[in-house]
This record gives structure tokens, sequence and C-alpha cells, in this order.
């Protein structure tokens, strides 16, 4: 098999990488090791800025988002038990929530666009040639890939960056002295706008994903797990640090 460019990862940039090469007329093929199913069941960060909202529209893949996503015009950020809105819309243009990947599948099938899911090893080859190649298996068979690109979409742990050799990478770290504890709640938001807040006892966010998904941080320390969390522990711990005027009858 060829093509012009091999992605690895049929996560969202994998997926958004291929539509717009697609719109450009240049040919690809996207490997992922898991199912569709499995991608689609993920759930991934849900704000869209605005600059990733328009690559949405330029690669003809916002039809829900424009139909149906949730518009941020503001953030609040909470200290010293108060509240105090960020008025977004005014200042940035406002945020976006969609189901993102699953536009993406739609897109790439409405162009006829090839992705191969459970490619399992796979591995890179020559990728420091101009005739870089992709082998992988389906099932009990071996498959090539011979293309003129490799596109890592594979995220930090994937098979992409691990193929690069360690004298053409160069990492750079910054590692912070605490944690977070996030908590993903089939519950309605506390708000309809995220909340931001900083409190003595750390740092906390009140998310969503949707008006029924909600997702919840909070600041820990590194020598804390999730068994040192119950659910009592963590839902007391979030209002104490998001303070008054809050609806938190979403976690009872």
């Amino acid at each position: 098999m060829k093509t012009q460019i091999g992605i690895i990862g049929g996560g969202p940039s994998g997926l958004l990488l291929s539509q717009l090469l697609h719109l450009k007329g240049i040919n690809s093929v996207v490997l992922e090791k898991r199912s569709r199913e499995y991608v689609l069941g993920r759930i991934r960060a849900g704000v869209l800025e605005h600059g990733f909202v328009d690559l949405m529209r330029e690669a003809q893949v916002a039809g829900r988002m424009d139909r149906e996503g949730e518009i941020h015009d503001g953030i609040y950020i909470a200290h010293d038990g108060i509240k105090e809105r960020v008025d977004l819309n005014r200042l940035t243009g406002g945020n976006s929530v969609t189901e993102l990947t699953r536009d993406l599948y739609e897109g790439r099938d409405r162009l006829g666009g090839m992705v191969i899911h459970n490619a399992d090893d796979v591995k890179p080859h020559d990728m420091d040639t101009s005739s870089p190649w992709i082998t992988w298996r389906e099932g009990d068979e071996d498959k090539r890939l011979d293309c003129e690109y490799i596109v890592g979409a594979d995220g930090f742990h994937g098979i992409s960056r691990k193929s690069i050799p360690d004298d053409k990478i160069t990492e750079y770290e910054r590692v912070y002295p605490f944690g977070w504890l996030g908590v993903l709640s089939r519950t309605k938001p506390v708000s309809p706008e995220l909340i931001y807040a900083r409190h003595e006892r750390g740092f906390a966010l009140c998310s969503m994903r949707s008006q029924k998904i909600s997702r919840y941080y909070i600041q820990v320390s590194l020598e804390d797990n999730v068994d040192d969390w119950p659910d009592d522990r963590f839902w007391e711990e979030l209002k104490r640090r998001c303070g008054r005027g809050t609806d938190y009858r979403a976690f009872d």
C-alpha cells in the first residue's frame, strides 16, 4: 500500500490533519491501534478555543459544532470566597464544546478517507530517509505502508515519539510540586461557565463536557493517591475552594 502521508494515531489530531490534507489534494492513511468504537467512547478535553473553531470550519466538519456547540461567553474566577466573571465574548470571541472526534470521523467517511483500525504493533521505519514506511499487523497478517512522510499523532506515550533517535530529539520538562485529582461526573455542571478557583488550600476547576457530563479538578499533594480522596472528601473540598454563589446540588 502507498500514500503520500502516513499518520499514526486516529484521535482528533490525526483525523483533523488527514481531513485538511485531503481538502488540499494530499493523500493520507491513518493507522489507529484501537477500534473506532473505543476511540469514540473516550472522553477528551471539551473546550475548543477560537483558532481551533476556525480550523474545524476550514476542515468542513463544523456542522454539529455550529448547531449544538455551547458557547461560553465568559469564565468565573473564584477567590477569597467570591466569584468574579471575565467576559470572554467581549475580550476573545468565546469557546465551544462539541463531539469533536465523531464529527471528524464523519468527515473522513464523507470524503472517502482511509482510517485503519485495530492496527497492532505499528512501527515506523527509515524515518530519516526520503522513503519512510510503516508496518503493522491486522490479525495474523503483516501489513506495510510506503509513504513520503510519517506523522506521529499518537501522543506522548505513542510509538512515534519512542521511535525518534536520541540524537534527533530534545526534551523540555518543567516539574511542578503538586498533583491534580480529576473526577468525571455524569451530572449537570454546577455552573453554565467554567469556574477557576484560587484558594489557600490549592487550585480548583469546575469544567464540563456537556450538560450531562461534568469534569472537576483539585490540586493535591504529589504524595496523595486516589484512595486518600473518597467521594465525600473530594466534593466538600471542591465546594470549599470554589466559594459562595454556586449551586452545588449536582454534587448531592
